[in-house]
């Protein structure tokens, strides 16, 4: 017998392996993806932690930026007010020089509460300005003053002639200075336009009190970032930022929160970059998400804004 018929017949006898038995195919449960677009996630950060005035859009910086602190150690005080500055200037807002009058004024106190109407009681028409259209509601000033939070804020912001840079707004005692009789400013239109608004809105002052029992243990970058996003944007207090990657959730989550992170930056970028000149305060936020969206997706980092 040869070897390569001694070879087949091994073959031939090997033993073969049973079929695979017949499996009835199984019904899978649907699989449910969160998948929102990035552009979604944007608007909705916006109606989520935004806080611009009544019937307004949102406002920004769009004069100089001067940053003071009280009440905390030199050092201290230097690198939260540089830290401030150097962001504001990398959004393009021109930054005070040491020995400016503060229009962006940080206070720490052993009480919050306590200072916050102290402030409020001393200076109540610096916080009170009259209009819905200028600062938060009354309820938002009552919170401002009693609720229980690490660090509160008061913005003010005021409706401007974009030409001109002047107020276009009547106030409480606006008097034509003849005849003593109540008057309001005068607006020159340039173009008139059903899409685009000859005003602006201009954050002016805020006001922000950081309870010092509260912080301890922050580094001060920590801090100084916390308190940068409350300066540059207005920023709802009671917002729900709890979903976003974002340092305003920094009182929630010290360890995982280190400063402001890359969907901040593209935030905050979106605001200073989107065209302001909007009728309706809706299309002007949508602007504002298209520009974050912009600045996000440009970034080289690899996160998300929802991680």
């Amino acid at each position: 017998m040869t070897p390569a018929l001694i070879a087949a017949l091994m073959i031939a006898a090997a033993p073969q392996e049973p079929p695979a038995p017949e499996v009835d195919p199984t019904e899978l449960q649907d699989v449910v993806i969160d998948a929102r677009r990035i552009e979604q996630l944007a608007r909705q950060f916006i109606d989520d932690v935004a806080a611009p005035t009544r019937t307004r859009g949102l406002a920004r910086w769009n004069s100089r930026l001067c940053v003071g602190v009280l009440n905390l150690r030199p050092d201290i005080g230097q690198a939260i007010v540089d830290r401030i500055s150097d962001v504001a200037r990398s959004l393009g807002v021109e930054a005070g020089e040491p020995g400016c009058r503060a229009n962006a004024l940080i206070v720490a106190a052993d009480d919050g509460p306590a200072m916050a109407a102290a402030m409020v009681e001393s200076r109540r028409r610096g916080f009170d300005i009259g209009s819905l259209k200028i600062t938060q509601n009354d309820e938002a000033l009552e919170a401002f003053m009693a609720e229980d939070r690490p660090v509160r804020w008061w913005q003010i912001s005021i409706p401007v002639d974009s030409q001109t840079g002047g107020r276009a707004i009547r106030l409480a005692g606006d008097l034509h200075p003849g005849t003593n009789e109540p008057t309001a400013p005068r607006i020159a239109v340039f173009a008139a336009s059903r899409i685009q608004s000859q005003i602006r809105d201009d954050l002016r002052k805020v006001f922000i009190i950081v309870d010092i029992d509260d912080v301890e243990g922050l580094t001060t970058t920590q801090l100084s970032d916390y308190l940068a996003m409350v300066t540059l944007a207005q920023i709802d207090a009671r917002g729900d930022a709890s979903g976003y990657d974002t340092v305003l959730n920094l009182f929630s989550d010290r360890e995982g929160v280190s400063g402001l992170t890359r969907w901040d930056m593209a935030y905050l970028t979106g605001l200073y970059e989107a065209e302001q000149n909007r009728i309706n305060p809706n299309a002007q936020a949508r602007g504002v998400a298209d520009a974050a969206v912009r600045a996000h997706r440009a970034d080289p980092a690899d996160p998300s804004p929802e991680e």
